[in-house]
Formats: structure tokens, C-alpha cells, sequence
């Protein structure tokens, strides 16, 4: 699964990655402690218009009464996406893609302290996961959000966690954004084990709270 993210390319920077137009009411950057419910810039695309807009970690379905009226719903799993109602109509037209620096995981150390690890793309280049989206609510009440799609990890990933976001390459945005017609269900795989590095870092990502560049520092 996914999380917890850290969030460092500008939106700038961003925007002309995936050549989308900004919109002007961005979440700050850089955020190295990107938690659930916070926003997030992701790119979208309509009529053959991509955007970066802002929307909240946190797939909320139609049905709920209120944001919080059922779990937070912040991973889908490729394996069932298809099937939930909560995720199989954004699933078929909604979906997303969501850049980041890397992520957090965590694996059970000596009397099941979390020990956290962040991932990074092994060639430096920012991290792209496939996501889907949803709009909730009307006037001062709506809300766009989105959920992060992941698959079985592979086997670099998997001694620390049996879960992996499905991570795009540039070659693939196309057809996940709906830009390149059907049969994006064949990108929600594992990505190759080389494609991802793993750098032990410090307990205090633990909080939630916590910030700073100093959480991604390699633990001596």
C-alpha cells in the first residue's frame, strides 16, 4: 500500500513533465510528510485537455453522507477496482496521475516497532503512480478526491511490505489518462524490481506531524 508520500518538484516544473495546464490554487511544495486528506496536485485529462488541480488523498464514493461518512479510502486494489462500487466507475473514466518524490513503507522490526523506509525511483526521476478520482458534494460542500492504485509488490518490495503502488512510465500516461484509447488494465502491474531503491530512514515520520527534508535523510 501507500501511505505516506514526500512531495518535492515544483508545480512548474510539474506541469510542464506532464505538458498540463496549473491551476492556481496548488498545495505548497516541497512537503516531505504528504499524509491522507491532505492536498494533492494531480494531473487529469478531459477533451484532450490535461490539468494539474489540487484534490484530496482520500477517494470519497458518492453514497457517503459527509467526507468521513465511511473508511478513508486512500489505496484500491487493482485486483478488485474493477468490481468495488465504490472504485469501478472512476476506475473505467476517471483516473489520474499522481507524481511524487517517493513514499513511505514500513516494516515490523524487533517487538513490532515500525521501522519506515523511504522508496525512491532508482534512476532519480520522480515516481508516478496510477490513481483514480471522484467528485463529491455540491456548492461550499463539494470535493474532488482521489485513491492511489496498487498491486501484489514485487520481490525487491515485497520483504518490506506484500503491497506496491502502481507506478507509470511516461510511455504509459497516455493510456492510463484514457488519451490512448482502452486497455489500461494491463499497466496495473508490478513495476521491474529495479526500477525502485530503498533507503532506511528515522523514526520520526512516524508523526504525522513531522516535516522537513530531514525525514528522507539516510539513517546511519
Amino acid at each position: 500500500m501507500c501511505g505516506r508520500m514526500a512531495i518535492t518538484l515544483p508545480h512548474d516544473a510539474m506541469a510542464q513533465m506532464f505538458a498540463a495546464s496549473p491551476s492556481n490554487d496548488l498545495p505548497d511544495v516541497p512537503n516531505y510528510n504528504v499524509c491522507p486528506t491532505t492536498q494533492v496536485g494531480v494531473v487529469t485529462s478531459s477533451e484532450g485537455m490535461r490539468r494539474l488541480r489540487p484534490m484530496r488523498w482520500g477517494f470519497v464514493p458518492h453514497w457517503y453522507d459527509k467526507p468521513n461518512g465511511g473508511p478513508l479510502l486512500i489505496n484500491a486494489r487493482s485486483e478488485t477496482i474493477a468490481e468495488k462500487p465504490a472504485f469501478r466507475e472512476a476506475c473505467r473514466a476517471r483516473r489520474c496521475l499522481v507524481a511524487v518524490s517517493g513514499f513511505y513503507e514500513w516494516e515490523r522490526g524487533d517487538k513490532d516497532k515500525p521501522l519506515p523506509w523511504y522508496v525512491t525511483r532508482s534512476d532519480g526521476e520522480p515516481m508516478v503512480f496510477g490513481g483514480i478520482w471522484q467528485d463529491w458534494g455540491q456548492g461550499e460542500d463539494a470535493l474532488t478526491s482521489f485513491a492511489i492504485v496498487t498491486t501484489g509488490a514485487n520481490a525487491a518490495m515485497g520483504k518490506i511490505h506484500h503491497r506496491l503502488p502502481v507506478i507509470l512510465a511516461p510511455d504509459q500516461w497516455l493510456l492510463w489518462l484514457g488519451e490512448d484509447g482502452k486497455g489500461a488494465a494491463r499497466l496495473m502491474k508490478s513495476a521491474p524490481e529495479d526500477t525502485l531503491t530503498f533507503t532506511r530512514v528515522g523514526t520520526a515520520v512516524n508523526s504525522n506531524k513531522a516535516s522537513g527534508e530531514t525525514l528522507i535523510s539516510p539513517l546511519n
